[in-house]
């Protein structure tokens, strides 16, 4: 007898009670008097003590205790404010995370202050030390970082500033998303829905029911512009001004700094993409003809050509997954047949979730847990493979050192997106005729054009709203049409009615976590076909080499990481331009198969 596999996670194994946990709560207890005493001992701490290298390494131990256990809170948090967007008492834990953080930056920034102290011959000596080498790389790079800041006092008052500021622009966009709703006619009568419950219905062979949807959530968001215009200036109003009195005049300094890549890096993708855009525009317009239309629109572009690819329930969907990750790599099959079996899966589709998907991790139980809306569509079967891969990478970090599990957002985008291309591929193998084929192809370029289009739209927007912000408040009107602007030069202009309303609909703009939350996914998404070109060349031996991959993004640059283990200069074009060729091979195979 099959197993069926339940689409709701289990929280309760972690902390019993959700929001209101006895539990939960005497462990965010635990960890503010933790705090309290690596505070004392990194103000008491000095260099010039005879014992400073000791007293480094007990505070580096207690400093990787402390911040899994507050990784674990924050997962927690992040998970109780998804699953129910009404729950009050979730959204207060968010305003107790955003505290806590603040206390544990003030603490970094502190030691970061002191390590500038060492002088050059010393601070080389102390990493040498067994404890110190194994995270000397973070070290480093805390101390680089500390360099380019103002003072302590001056860093600690901009945490806490943070808090109600900054974070709070952020927690107020999240609150106002949880409370709307999207009114859709249909079969004669009026259903109400939250936003990400009416953004799956978008995906409807029925251009009428496509363009009804899209209109019905363009009015959600129109009817709350002027306060999404308040949060996004507000925050990057924030960092302009932290960035202004830090001296840093780039807005990319610091999304560049956390993704550990040059702007070389950045530029050779950005040219690589923008110099094959032509193929991507040619895929959109045959697109447009067999949906039998002039020119795509934005809510077009992920509408099936075909209503031959069946639905797969979430069991089904589960099983296709574990298939295809055994036969690149059994571990990672292992693990995924793991987190359906133990519930680490929140999938249902309800309403009160929040729209959007994510993957969290429980460092200090060594658990992950997977949030999206799964309603059986061949992209959240890929949604469902691309959190899994974030999780699996989490995985195979379990026993490295704490400091050095902080891979940053591109490399985690890399793994994510190397398991989503496992199973598309998978799927486009498997299709039972030319039409299933057909779509499924279409289905997989899809994620080409959003990372190649629809991200570089995001990136554009945001440099340009940067800049225009540093004179003062963009207004909502301007907001629109500098989302119209980046849209049509990300899309080469190829598509008829865009989306004004994206800067305020899309979550990522309104992230105080991370700055220019979009091109590491397009970062991720290209390196991930190098490794993939890369293991289905190597075939068995792929596995372990793939994982030391994974363990070492954690204490690496990219640049570092590209040319030890797939022995490329990521400045150059070259790697990006063979990684482009996978996605326009997939291009020319479509355009055969419609024709």
């Amino acid at each position: 007898m099959q197993k069926t596999y339940d689409p709701t996670w289990d929280l309760d194994i972690l902390f019993p009670g959700g929001s209101e946990s006895k539990a939960f709560h005497t462990y965010l207890s635990d960890i503010e008097k933790e705090i309290v005493k690596l505070t004392a001992e990194v103000d008491s701490y000095s260099p010039e003590q005879p014992n400073g290298m000791t007293g480094l390494e007990n505070i580096v131990e207690h400093m990787e205790k402390i911040t899994k256990k507050a990784r674990e809170a924050f997962a927690f948090i992040s998970c109780l404010s998804a699953q129910d967007v009404n729950d009050t008492k979730a959204s207060l834990l968010v305003g107790k995370r955003s505290e806590i953080k603040a206390k544990l930056d003030a603490i970094q920034t502190n030691l970061e202050q002191k390590f500038i102290q060492i002088d050059e011959a010393a601070w080389s000596d102390m990493l040498k030390s067994d404890a110190l080498q194994e995270v000397s790389f973070v070290l480093n790079e805390n101390r680089e970082r500390a360099e380019e800041r103002l003072s302590v006092d001056e860093e600690v008052l901009i945490n806490d500033l943070e808090v109600d500021g900054y974070h709070g622009w952020g927690q107020m966009y999240d609150t106002i998303v949880g409370d709307m709703q999207v009114e859709l006619e249909e079969h004669g009568k009026t259903n109400v829905y939250s936003v990400g419950q009416a953004a799956n219905k978008i995906v409807n062979p029925d251009r009428n029911i496509r363009k009804h949807v899209f209109s019905q959530i363009s009015k959600a968001w129109k009817e709350n512009a002027d306060l999404f215009g308040q949060t996004l200036n507000h925050l990057a109003g924030f960092r302009l001004q932290k960035y202004r009195h830090r001296g840093w005049d780039d807005v990319l300094k610091e999304p560049l700094a956390i993704n550990r890549m040059q702007k070389e890096t950045l530029d050779a993708m950005w040219k690589a993409i923008t110099n094959n855009k032509q193929y991507f525009v040619e895929f959109l317009n045959k697109k447009a003809e067999l949906l039998g239309i002039e020119k795509l629109s934005m809510y077009d572009i992920s509408a099936p050509v075909s209503e031959s690819v069946k639905k797969m329930p979430y069991t089904q969907g589960a099983d296709f997954i574990i298939e295809q990750f055994g036969k690149f790599s059994p571990k990672m099959a292992d693990f995924a047949k793991m987190a359906f079996e133990k519930r680490w899966i929140e999938a249902e589709d309800r309403a009160g979730k929040r729209p959007g998907g994510f993957c969290t991790s429980f460092p200090d139980s060594e658990q992950t847990r997977i949030f999206m809306t799964y309603s059986g569509t061949s992209s959240n079967i890929a949604t469902l493979a691309h959190e899994l891969g974030h999780a699996y990478h989490q995985h195979v970090m379990n026993d490295v050192n704490g400091l050095n599990q902080r891979y940053a957002m591109n490399v985690a985008e890399t793994a994510s997106t190397f398991a989503e291309m496992i199973v598309a591929d998978a799927a486009v193998k498997n299709a039972r005729n030319a039409e299933e084929k057909l779509a499924l192809l279409e289905d997989k370029i899809q994620r080409s054009v959003a990372f190649f289009m629809n991200i570089h739209a995001r990136f554009l927007f945001e440099t340009w709203f940067y800049e225009e912000r540093k004179q003062g408040l963009v207004p909502v009107d301007r907001l629109n049409e500098l989302m119209v602007e980046a849209q049509k030069e990300a899309y080469c202009d190829a598509l008829e009615e865009y989306d004004e309303n994206f800067w305020s609909s899309k979550l990522h703009f309104h992230i105080t976590g991370v700055p220019f939350y979009n091109f590491p996914y397009t970062f991720g998404y290209l390196f991930s076909l190098g490794i993939y070109a890369a293991a289905k060349e190597q075939g068995d031996d792929f596995e372990d080499d793939y994982i030391a991959l994974l363990r070492d993004t954690g204490k690496m640059n990219v640049e570092e990481l590209a040319d030890k283990h797939l022995h490329v200069d990521l400045t150059k074009p070259e790697f990006w331009e063979s990684a482009l060729k996978l996605c326009i091979a997939d291009v020319k195979e479509f355009l055969t198969l419609a024709d």
